[in-house]
């Protein structure tokens, strides 16, 4: 009798595993032909231009994702529009110029579209930079295409005119100590954007990475994002205060913290060489 309980109860451990079993291939059945979404191809973005009466154009990807897309064969039209909740206005910050976008089976369903940034009247700087939260809101042409419900998130920002590139001459104070004198190099990686070539204490460069820090001028206020080290090792640089340009004379003050196991403070100043 005991030998006869043990047989019924692995009998039944048997159809309980294989019912689990075909519980799962039903799931997995069931999500590979769930639908397909045209979406963007990023959640959030920022881009830049100066508020001087210009326009800027920018593009921006986007793709059907899906379990069965690789499957697609007919052409997918979306429309493109934006969320209610935008804090960027239509007409003031921007215009869309491709609300209609067809993606096809030879374009890999892939595809862009265009946004103007308009800066007619645009006074910088703004107290916050506007968000523009792109939406696809339709999407036709194939049965389990759906668009997706995800917005892409552009904040716009509004920059005053900036030259900063050149060659300085730099007085830096580590941590109040004796100043150290030297000589960079500024180079415009982009609207408002900077690099430097030295950063820290290690003047001639670590060797690796990229050289130099990363930094901001807006309507002459500085500001230095959180980055790694030469963009290579974990140690944290990032900007400990507003810094400054003076308008005048081009003598740009930047104070900024390099942290490790250890924490440093550098208050540079950069005084412009004649040209």
């Amino acid at each position: 009798m005991k030998k006869l309980k043990i047989i019924i109860l692995f009998l039944l451990s048997v159809a309980l595993f294989n019912s689990c079993l075909v519980e799962d291939e039903t799931d997995l059945d069931q999500n590979s032909e769930g639908p397909n979404l045209v979406a963007f191809e990023q959640s959030s973005t920022t881009v830049a231009g100066i508020a001087n009466g210009d326009e800027y154009y920018f593009e921006f990807k986007i793709k059907i994702i899906g379990p069965t897309s690789m499957d697609l064969t007919s052409n997918v039209d979306a429309v493109i529009g934006f969320d209610e909740s935008s804090t960027a206005v239509e007409g003031t910050h921007f215009r869309i110029e491709d609300e209609n976008i067809t993606l096809t089976k030879d374009g890999n369903y892939l595809g862009t579209i265009g946004v103007t940034m308009t800066t007619q009247g645009i006074e910088a700087p703004l107290d916050k930079s506007p968000v523009l939260k792109l939406k696809v809101l339709e999407a036709s042409g194939a049965s389990n295409v759906l668009a997706s419900g995800k917005t892409l998130n552009v904040t716009m920002n509004f920059a005053c005119f900036s030259d900063l590139e050149g060659e300085y001459e730099v007085t830096m104070i580590r941590d109040g100590g004796a100043p150290v004198y030297y000589t960079d190099y500024i180079t415009e990686t982009g609207i408002g954007e900077y690099r430097t070539t030295e950063v820290g204490h290690w003047i001639g460069g670590l060797g690796v990475g990229t050289p130099g820090y990363t930094f901001y001028d807006n309507c002459n206020v500085i500001t230095v994002p959180g980055q790694n080290l030469v963009d290579y090792y974990s140690n944290w640089v990032e900007g400990t205060q507003p810094g400054s340009v003076d308008p005048e004379t081009g003598v740009i003050h930047i104070v900024y913290s390099i942290t490790s196991t250890w924490s440093s403070e550098y208050d540079c100043t950069y005084v412009p060489v004649e040209k």
